[in-house]
């Protein structure tokens, strides 16, 4: 074997053992919990503002989809939304982060409120049953936590933006805020008429974002969805819309922009 070969082959592996490095911060942990509502197991990860232990306060919750795309490059399926990187810089208005992992095949099941013809899917209120009557009574009685739904935020992107923003329509009572990234309002319309027959409560907030690169239906779609909710009577402080000019699907795009919607949702609880 040449020299040279057998160096590259050194680095090579070096490289991959980096990139198999984990890259969570000390304050995310995980724990696995029954799923009875999808007949299956869950793991959660958690986010504990830095200094927990040590306080005494009590922190509101942000339930957020897709765990395995939020705190750990080793997990992530094309790069992480660097969420525990962005909080361990906060030293206010500090939360914490609760992370339900997708059911990976069946994630167009878990994450969509109504079928598609074409793609199926269609249990995102079995999903959202779990978060409301499994994950968060066991949430709020292991941590501190603000169980209030003003203090309560549901997060995601793409299908998690379409279900987030559904969840705070049919569960006010539990989820106060959403944030909306690049919701796949395209995979169920029926999300229109939803809006139009609910009565939306002057305490919800939501953040939506998307990009220009998305896809031809993205921003149509966010702008009568926009427009739908003023014609409800939606206060402009209750929303607050973000197009960004050549954003794209992806981690990186979500990632760029966690902050802004974190600060937005979270701001006064």
């Amino acid at each position: 074997m040449k020299l040279k070969h057998f160096y590259l082959l050194i680095l090579a592996f070096i490289l991959n053992k980096v990139a198999a490095q984990s890259t969570a911060s000390k304050q995310v942990t995980k724990f696995i919990i029954a799923a009875p509502q999808l007949d299956t197991l869950k793991t959660i990860w958690v986010y504990l503002p830095e200094g927990y232990e040590t306080s005494k306060k009590s922190f509101p919750v942000i339930y957020m989809h897709d765990a395995q795309n939020l705190f750990d490059a080793k997990t992530a399926y094309a790069g992480e939304w660097q969420v525990d990187e962005y909080l361990d810089s906060l030293t206010d208005n500090q939360s914490i982060i609760i992370g339900i992992e997708h059911g990976n095949k069946k994630r167009i099941n878990e994450l969509t409120p109504y079928p598609n013809e074409t793609y199926g899917g269609g249990k995102g209120e079995a999903y959202l049953t779990f978060i409301k009557n499994t994950v968060k009574p066991h949430i709020d009685m292991t941590y501190r936590t603000k169980p209030e739904a003003e203090h309560t935020t549901i997060f995601g992107s793409s299908l998690g933006g379409l279900l987030s923003f559904y969840a705070t329509l049919k569960h006010p009572e539990t989820f106060g805020k959403a944030g909306v990234f690049s919701p796949a309002f395209w995979i169920n319309p029926e999300i229109f008429d939803l809006v139009k027959t609910t009565e939306i409560p002057e305490t919800s907030k939501f953040y939506f974002l998307a990009g220009t690169d998305e896809g031809e239906t993205m921003i149509p779609k966010l702008e009568k969805m926009t427009t739908l909710l003023k014609s409800k009577g939606i206060k402009e402080t209750q929303f607050k819309v973000h197009k960004i000019e050549g954003g794209q699907h992806n981690e990186k795009f979500w990632a760029a922009h966690f902050g802004e919607a974190y600060q937005y949702l979270t701001t006064n609880d």
